[in-house]
């Protein structure tokens, strides 16, 4: 028999649901995702450190636990929100089911939960503090408690303990790991790249020191604003001249550190559908997108590259005083979309192409 839980939002709002996962209560800044495959990389991906993710496509849980899709070793979220859970998921390579997995790795959830009628709040009042409850009375004391909450990411939590290579290639390419995803460092190995992840605390001078033919400024969670001194690090690896790339949280790192501002958008980004256009060729794209935040203000030094069709916000930036760029979206390789996969080649040709 399932137990009954309560998902209440910060502005009052109250939905019941069943409970799952690990026997616990949570309350974080709730986003939700309108991806419609990749449920791990959901799960696993460290964009999501930290928050109360809500799950648009209603069936989740029906090829259970594949290791091989994460991205990173265990779940960033702080609590799913889910229609429905597959009890006996079937597929030849499944470990076990969601359930059983979230319990192990103490997230945890609720569904049952009339996810299209929660969306559609989030997008009319914008992203806003919630908490998962297993007890009725304690409703109204968790509410004032969701006015009070201060979200923030911590980078600490989604970086690597310390360096590692990966790869054999000629090209060497330090990364930044703000949280970066397993399936972008994957890619750079299979493009022939060498490949060096580094703390996102690395001082520049210790990046330098790897002589590296090109750097990496990955994706991850949170503000940039909340990271003033990595973005003092990055303003001195873009000072090298050193060919420079920066994806999703590296990007608006890469802005902030030449004097660009970010605005936190109403309820940000986050799927596999998120179509831009590059203003140069007047292609469109369809991208993956997970993020809050986005620039507002372009550095003196930078110039507009790609944009978001749907808001027209900065997708994409390249720098006119030396060899930099940085995107918004993720080129993804697992859970697609592939359309922008041409970014890691173009990082490549900065670097003079492949030796």
């Amino acid at each position: 028999m399932r137990k009954t839980g309560y998902l209440v939002l910060e502005n009052g709002i109250t939905l019941t649901g069943k409970l799952f996962g690990a026997e616990k209560e949570a309350m974080a800044e709730i986003a939700f995702t309108t991806d419609m495959v990749g449920y791990l990389g959901i799960l696993t991906d460290p964009n999501y450190y930290g928050q109360i993710v809500v799950q648009t496509f209603p069936m989740i849980g029906n090829y259970g636990v594949i290791s091989d899709a994460f991205e990173a070793k265990k779940p960033a979220v702080a609590a799913y929100v889910t229609r429905e859970i597959c009890d006996e998921p079937s597929n030849f390579r499944s470990e076990g089911t969601l359930e059983d997995f979230l319990k192990e790795m103490g997230v945890p959830g609720i569904f049952d939960v009339d996810t299209r009628y929660l969306t559609k709040l989030i997008r009319d009042n914008g992203t806003m503090n919630a908490a998962i409850v297993h007890d009725k009375k304690e409703i109204e004391k968790t509410v004032k408690a969701l006015k009070a909450l201060k979200t923030t990411a911590d980078l600490k939590q989604a970086t690597c303990e310390k360096a590692y290579t990966l790869g054999t290639g000629k090209r060497h390419v330090a990364v930044m790991d703000f949280g970066v995803q397993r399936s972008m460092l994957d890619k750079l190995v299979d493009l022939g790249l060498k490949v060096t992840v580094v703390p996102f605390d690395t001082k520049a001078e210790d990046i330098l020191a790897l002589k590296p033919d090109g750097i990496l400024l990955s994706n991850g969670p949170g503000n940039p604003m909340d990271y003033p001194d990595v973005t003092e690090e990055i303003k001195k690896l873009k000072a090298a001249k050193i060919p420079l790339l920066g994806i999703c949280l590296g990007h608006l790192l890469l802005a902030a550190s030449q004097g660009g501002t970010v605005k936190k958008l109403k309820y940000g980004h986050h799927s596999g559908s998120q179509p831009v256009k590059e203003l140069k060729t007047g292609n469109s794209y369809i991208t993956k997108q997970n993020h809050a935040y986005a620039v507002d203000s372009l550095p003196k030094n930078a110039e507009k590259t790609f944009e978001h069709i749907n808001d027209g916000t900065v997708a994409g930036i390249a720098y006119t005083d030396g060899p930099a760029f940085s995107v918004q979206f993720i080129p993804a390789k697992n859970g697609g979309p592939l359309d922008t996969l041409f970014v890691y080649d173009r990082f490549i040709a900065l670097m003079g192409g492949k030796k």
